[in-house]
Formats: C-alpha cells, structure tokens, sequence
C-alpha cells in the first residue's frame, strides 16, 4: 500500500504535465471539434500510461465518449469522469493554464480535467507496480456532463449496470477533500407564455400581459421551494415584450429546480409541468424536465465510504469527511443502478469561476486515494 503511495508522490510533476497538455486544448460542450481534438490527447495519454482495450463511441452532436478496459474478470469497477467544460471557445486567452505556488490555474483544471489526470496516474501506479485485481476495471469518459449528459446516458447507465461499484472523479466538495454520498436531484425547465398584444397607451384594455402572468407564475414557483426538505425553484433567466409602449403578447423563462428527497419530485414536478394560466385568453408552455434524479446515501455508498476513510487514514494520514452535493453529476445517474462513490477527482476551488484551480500537493495524495480504493474493492 505504502508502495503505491510513494510512487505516485514521485509522479506529481509528471501529473502536472499531463494536465497542462489537456488544459491547453479547450473542451467546450458546444464545440464538438475542440472536444474532440482534447479527446485524441487524453486518448494518447490512456495510451502512454495504461495497458488496455480502448473504445471509442461516435458522436455527430457532441464530443466521442470514449473507455478503456484494464485487467480481467467478470465483475467490474466504473471509473467516470467528464472531459467537456463550461468554458467557452478562447477562454485560454483570457484565463491562461498557469501555475502559482502550489496551485495549478486555468479552465476546467477544478472540473475535471484534474481530477481525470489523477485516475490515469493511480490505474497506471496499479499496473506498474501489479497490483494483482480480481475485478477488471473501466474508465469512461464523457463529453456532454456540462449540459445534462442527454446523448451519454445510455452508455452511463449500460455501465453502470454492468459495474460493482462505481468511482466518480468529480472535484471534492470543500477544499478538505470532502467526498460526496449524495446529491440533489436536478431539473431544468422553460416557460413559454402568450397573451394578446396591444398599444400601451390607446388600448390597454384590449391586452393581455404575458409579462405580468410570467411574473404571477414566477411567485408561485418560488413558493414550492422548501428548504426543510431540500427543495428549491429559481426562476434564473426571463424574457419578454417588445417595447415598453406594448402590451406583451410574449414572454419566456428558465428555472432550476433542485430536489433532495425523492418523494419531492412526486410533489414538485407535476406542479411545474401542469402550470395553469390565471385568466383567459393565455396559454403556458411547459417543456423541460428532470435531468439527474436526487443521489441518495444508501448502506451500500456509505460502506464505500467508510472504505476509503479508514485508507485515507491509515496509509494517508487524513481525516476524510463526506456530504450532500446540491450539484448535479453523472454520479445521479449511476447511483440508480449501483454503489456511486463521488468527488473522488481534484482538490481545490472555482468551479466555473474564474478562479477555478486545483492543489498541486493533493494530486498524487488524490491518486493514491483512487488507486488503494480501486485496490480494495477490486479483491
């Protein structure tokens, strides 16, 4: 055990190479062509680092979602991280791959390219030093996490299914290095609402608003919010009308929904998807839904967890703590069909902010985690 410690400590300047030449090359959701040339790189590191069946899956849309199979045996253990970040196209010029004392910056380094990085170096620290697994172990990599994961679902939950436990590589919950048990549930819906135009000042009489229904609507959703019970709707984005002189015949809205207990989704979401007009001549469209069902910490997750507490512990000198996520993640979708063990990927801050940026002296400290974990439940 102490074996595969030490040596991923020596690896660390390596990881940083490594995530520098997958940082620099952008990976926006949207921009198939960027991902994918990001894909090829980490494809040759698979290559440089693992010993292993690589699969790629074709994608017209998004980016190839891509695996490699390492080891033998008739069960297995899911390793599933992201390549796609939020980060639009030329990011790079303006948030550059940087480090700064024992902090690596730069776009997607927190979620998730750091975090991918480390799975490779702790299955590659396995196969140096054969680890002998009686589980084979699979590594999958998306490319549409970012955006609700619609064209990577199917192939998540036909792995999943297939897999004993599975491994997210999502960022840790808090710079600690929390790990992550369970998550809310998330849903995304648009409104879409139509009234009747007419001049502001000549006939107001003859027009109804959709703005002031769409602002009726938006109290009533935020009324559903229940914070007791980990619920909330946050109507984030509106539109409407078309000058300030007309009654606005339009008006549309995007809300979050957020959803901890599964029995609140069974509450929530017919309320939202049945949303009524207040008077006549109106008409709402409701389209949307849930994306990622609420992560609930089972018997079956809190036993992974409590494996890989006493590792830390033990072979890392770490006091390990975990914790609901109120965000959303692959992990959701696998934790339906077996044990999901989550926000096992880097240390650090800045998801999605500019300041995003990872822990240089928590990578291999990181690694080591995964690999002893993957170790243990392999056997």
């Amino acid at each position: 055990m102490i074996e595969i410690v030490d040596y991923l400590h020596e690896k660390r300047e390596e990881m940083v190479q490594v995530l520098k030449g997958i940082t620099k090359m952008e990976s926006p959701s949207y921009e198939k062509h960027l991902v994918d040339k990001c894909g090829e790189k980490l494809i040759l590191f698979f290559k440089q680092y693992l010993d292993g069946h690589i699969e790629v899956f074709e994608e017209s849309v998004f980016g190839n979602q891509f695996r490699i199979e390492l080891g033998e045996g008739e069960e297995q253990i899911l390793i599933l991280g992201h390549l796609d970040t939020v980060w639009p196209k030329g990011t790079l010029k303006q948030m550059p791959f940087g480090i700064v004392g024992d902090k690596v910056f730069g776009p997607g380094v927190f979620d998730m390219k750091g975090g991918l990085v480390q799975g490779i170096f702790a299955l590659h620290a396995l196969q140096t030093l054969q680890v002998p697994m009686k589980k084979k172990v699979v590594f999958l990599v998306t490319t549409d996490e970012e955006i609700g994961s619609s064209h990577s679902r199917k192939l998540i939950e036909k792995e999943a299914k297939a897999s004993s436990y599975v491994l997210v590589l999502e960022p840790a919950a808090t710079i600690k290095g929390n790990l992550k048990t369970a998550r809310k549930g998330v849903g995304a819906f648009q409104l879409k609402i139509t009234g009747q135009a007419a001049h502001a000042g000549i006939e107001p009489e003859k027009g109804i608003s959709a703005i002031q229904e769409l602002a009726k609507q938006i109290l009533y959703l935020h009324d559903l919010t229940d914070f007791q019970k980990g619920t909330t709707v946050n109507v984030g984005i509106i539109h409407g009308g078309m000058a300030t002189n007309v009654i606005a015949a339009n008006a549309e809205a995007e809300l979050d929904v957020r959803i901890r207990q599964p029995e609140e989704l069974k509450r929530v979401i017919p309320l939202i998807e049945g949303l009524k007009p207040s008077q006549e001549g109106l008409s709402i469209e409701v389209s949307g839904g849930v994306t990622r069902p609420p992560m609930e910490k089972t018997s079956e997750i809190e036993a992974i967890f409590f494996k890989a507490k006493e590792i830390a512990k033990t072979y890392l000198g770490l006091e390990l703590e975990d914790q609901l996520s109120g965000g959303g993640s692959d992990g959701s979708i696998t934790a339906q069909y077996a044990p999901t063990l989550d926000g096992l990927g880097a240390v650090g801050d800045g998801a999605h902010a500019e300041h995003e940026h990872i822990i240089i002296s928590q990578m291999p400290v990181r690694s080591a985690l995964l690999a002893l974990l993957v170790k243990e439940l392999g056997n």
